[in-house]
């Protein structure tokens, strides 16, 4: 339905509407060009809609202004980093005070126990450690499995992302395991490490585990980072019924899907993993990840804990779990996606998803938008059913333009999939404002 030829206009003239909004953002980009690798401090940020990155002068609550000063209703929240909203008071008042009294000892700090007890009270899982992201958890994680099992391999969901854990960036073609496109330099051939299925296929999965050689199942109870793919009914109970038979440890990584509650999907669906990982979210903003383990798993670990060579078990860290980390968690934790933020974030993302949804049925389009707790979205196809079919809809020119249509009037969405996360930092107002914006970019692409 869409008219290529008039879609390259809009998509130019959009493009010359954000170079001359942000005049300094593109002075700073040249400037950083002249050191940084890509012109930027991490290679994805050159995937953000627009000619250059734009860049923030401060981010409070809901909003961020940039250094052309312009400000933006931010939807991305720095992809789940900033879900509290940008710069809790608590937060940083934890980190002022923290800073007064050392970052790092290599010591414990009061409030780990604090944060161990608080994230097994929300998830159900006994035990927990902590790491400086969710991809170093989920390498964490996967070693304990590989020990805890003398198995060699792991199992992970077709288009699944979980960080840039190597054995984690494998896809399926046909039948074959290799690495996802775009996965630069892989250490060994995945097909040696990893077995690939697709979501939502049970059947699949009972036979990638029937091999013998399979320590864990990593997966996200519904897949979020090649857009949200949900989980069928009843399929995440068979999940744990074919991991269970085939004594394979499953492994749940909440680092998106917290966005389903205080104790992310786990909770909200009553899920019963033997692992789990949550990540960015429960820091305010401050690299802090953790990942919690069952009273049976962590009965066959400790033992390896308190081993003489622990310290050099590929586990830890030396800024791991610092006092600094562990601070901003305590205030995070407690001060912020609690049940009464939910109660506030999700409704608006109900909100979004059905602004949208009025517009896709008004004007026809065989589009879809889906939502998953406080983070919805919007797709170019109908819903898919896995990772495969999520791959195959994105539509880079069309999402460009989506993307630079919002950003060109002060709204930001998450790059890379079309996402927005809400925060109780948020108002109707911000909803309705997108509703009104998505709306005028569809009558553009349409003619009126």
């Amino acid at each position: 339905m869409i008219d290529r030829d008039r879609l390259g206009r809009l998509r130019a003239a959009e493009e010359e509407t954000f170079a001359t909004k942000h005049p300094r953002s593109a002075e700073l980009a040249a400037e950083a060009g002249h050191s940084l690798l890509a012109g930027v401090p991490m290679p994805w940020m050159t995937r953000w809609a627009g000619a250059f990155p734009v860049f923030v002068d401060d981010a409070r609550g809901a909003r961020f202004t940039d250094v052309d000063g312009h400000e933006y209703v931010d939807l991305c929240l720095g992809d789940t980093g900033a879900m509290t909203g940008h710069a809790l008071p608590a937060v940083a008042d934890a980190l002022a005070e923290r800073a007064q009294h050392g970052f790092t000892t290599m010591l414990p700090s009061s409030d780990a126990a604090w944060v161990g007890d608080e994230l097994a009270r929300r998830f159900g899982l006994q035990s927990w450690q902590f790491a400086m992201s969710a991809t170093d958890a989920n390498r964490f994680v996967l070693r304990f499995a590989r020990f805890l099992t003398g198995r060699p391999k792991i199992c992970v969901m077709d288009w699944c992302y979980h960080g840039t854990v190597d054995e984690t960036l494998a896809v399926l073609d046909g039948d074959r395991v290799v690495p996802r496109p775009g996965a630069l330099g892989p250490q060994v051939d995945v097909a040696v490490t990893t077995r690939v299925v697709p979501f939502n296929d049970v059947a699949a999965l009972d036979k990638a585990l029937s091999y013998g050689d399979v320590a864990a199942v990593l997966m996200e109870p519904a897949l979020t980072n090649i857009g949200i793919v949900l989980p069928e009914e009843g399929y995440l109970d068979e999940v744990r019924e074919v991991t269970r038979r085939h004594d394979v440890l499953l492994v749940i990584d909440e680092t998106h899907t917290l966005c389903a509650g205080p104790g992310g999907a786990t909770r909200a669906w009553g899920l019963d993993p033997d692992m789990l990982v949550v990540g960015k979210p429960i820091g305010g903003g401050v690299p802090v990840a953790a990942y919690g383990m069952s009273e049976a798993v962590a009965a066959r670990i400790e033992p390896a804990m308190k081993a003489h060579e622990i310290d050099v078990a590929g586990v830890g860290g030396t800024l791991t779990g610092s006092a600094l980390a562990l601070a901003a968690a305590r205030a995070a934790l407690g001060n912020a996606l609690r049940e009464e933020d939910f109660a506030v974030a999700i409704p608006l993302a109900t909100r979004w998803t059905e602004g949208v949804a009025r517009v896709i049925e008004e004007y026809g389009l065989p589009w879809h938008v889906q939502q998953l707790g406080c983070r919805a979205e919007y797709w170019f196809c109908p819903p898919p059913r896995d990772g495969a079919a999520a791959a195959a809809a994105v539509d880079d020119e069309l999402e460009g333009f989506m993307h630079l249509w919002a950003l060109n009037r002060d709204i930001l969405l998450t790059p890379f999939h079309n996402m927005a996360l809400f925060s109780p930092q948020h108002t109707e107002a911000d909803v309705d404002r997108h509703t009104e914006v998505f709306r005028g970019a569809v009558e553009a692409l349409l003619g009126g």
